[in-house]
């Protein structure tokens, strides 16, 4: 058997680092930085108001004082002409400081005139004053390589002037199901037929990761069948994620259909998710899951989200880990990493929390794994825990 950590390698291996591609900012929320980004202008790009108010000079206004109101600045104005001593110039938030003005009084601290302004409080030089690049320097590095575009990251790729970046390109994904018992909903089912879920689920989590998926559902175990609904569309695919057809039995369609043409299959020390493939099949990454769904989930987050994370260009592609105690024992068989649906709970008498597993570890447990927040992890090496150990959780 090939150990968790080695196969995870191996997966992500095969998927290297997705190419990168120039993108409006619209559509590249979500998506990782390839370059930095350099500010074309400052923020702010020049002297403004940090209030509505008035730019005074500060000598002007050491004492209550009436000046009069020499012009009116509003946000967006071009032609600020300079403040004459013993003057004022009404100005809003935004807006440029004149030339010769080295304070602002905000409105709340006069009578709010426009001929004339009588200032109640004494000016303090550089009140109420952003000045020309105090967030931001023309020419610096606004935002560097790798970098996750959010909201605010976005914002300000925007405010530094980019209409566009350069991020990892998403990954185009084929997903398929395989298994001659399965049915897509909502068709009546017959006995020995099962609703499909897997392909369900595998789009929404990678689309979750900002991938593109196209999903062939249920495809039946016969090998020319396979070959002949997947061949035609690993064109447009960076990568072919299939479930079921893995394990050692009798029609084990992806297995039958791909060894021998560059996608390996082995058994790996963990459980659930023991049979997994990977490989290349007509240059295409090819990642193939057991069929159970709940090994689905698991060799989800246990090898596929970190390869595809990584691909995208994220550098923090694992789940966060705590340690907690177990509210329940736990058995786990020798030799393999276990993996427990689990709920876990911050608590003020512990250093991280308490966890107890949710349902048993049954892969086809499907409800469990919605009840949960967490994956329990028992090593290789442990065989058995009690009521208060402490223990891995992956935060899910």
């Amino acid at each position: 058997m090939i150990s968790v950590d080695d196969y995870r390698d191996r997966v992500a291996a095969l998927l290297g680092t997705s190419p990168a591609t120039a993108l409006p900012l619209a559509a590249a929320a979500g998506l990782v930085l390839a370059d930095d980004v350099t500010a074309t202008v400052s923020l702010p790009p020049f002297d403004n108001s940090a209030m509505d108010g008035y730019a005074v000079r500060a000598a002007d206004v050491t004492a209550p004082v009436t000046l009069p109101v020499a012009d009116d600045i509003p946000a967006g104005r071009v032609d600020v002409r300079p403040l004459e001593p013993g003057t004022a110039q009404r100005i809003m938030t935004g807006a440029p400081l004149p030339p010769g003005a080295d304070a602002v009084v905000m409105v709340e601290d006069t009578d709010a005139g426009t001929e004339t302004v009588a200032i109640s409080a004494p000016a303090r030089e550089g009140a109420h004053i952003r000045r020309t690049g105090e967030d931001v320097v023309g020419g610096s590095i606004a935002l560097h390589a790798g970098t996750v575009l959010g909201h605010s990251q976005l914002g300000l790729a925007a405010a530094v002037g980019l209409a566009e970046v350069r991020v990892h390109r998403p990954l185009r994904v084929l997903v398929a199901s395989t298994g001659t018992e399965l049915i897509d909903a909502p068709a009546p089912l017959r006995h020995g037929q099962i609703y499909e879920s897997n392909s369900v689920m595998l789009a929404a989590a990678i689309r979750d990761l900002g991938c593109e998926v196209e999903v062939v559902r249920s495809v039946v175990d016969d090998v020319e069948e396979f070959r002949k609904v997947i061949e035609p569309k690993l064109a447009g695919a960076d990568l072919l994620v299939t479930s079921g057809g893995v394990s050692a039995g009798a029609y084990e369609v992806v297995k039958d259909a791909l060894t021998g043409q560059g996608v390996e299959f082995a058994k790996i020390a963990m459980q659930p998710g023991g049979p997994q493939g990977s490989g290349r099949w007509q240059g295409v990454p090819v990642v193939a899951l057991p069929g159970n769904p709940v090994s689905v989930l698991v060799s989800f987050e246990a090898f596929l989200r970190p390869a595809i994370l990584t691909a995208l260009g994220h550098t923090d592609v694992s789940r966060r880990r705590v340690r907690a105690r177990l509210t329940e024992a736990m058995s786990s068989p020798a030799g393999r990493r276990q993996y427990r649906r689990g709920v876990f709970a911050p608590s003020d008498r512990e250093v991280t929390g308490i966890v107890g597993p949710r349902g048993g570890p049954g892969s086809h447990l499907l409800a469990a794994f919605t009840q949960a927040n967490c994956l329990i992890v028992l090593p290789e090496d442990v065989t058995s825990a009690a009521v208060g150990d402490e223990v891995d959780v992956l935060l899910l």
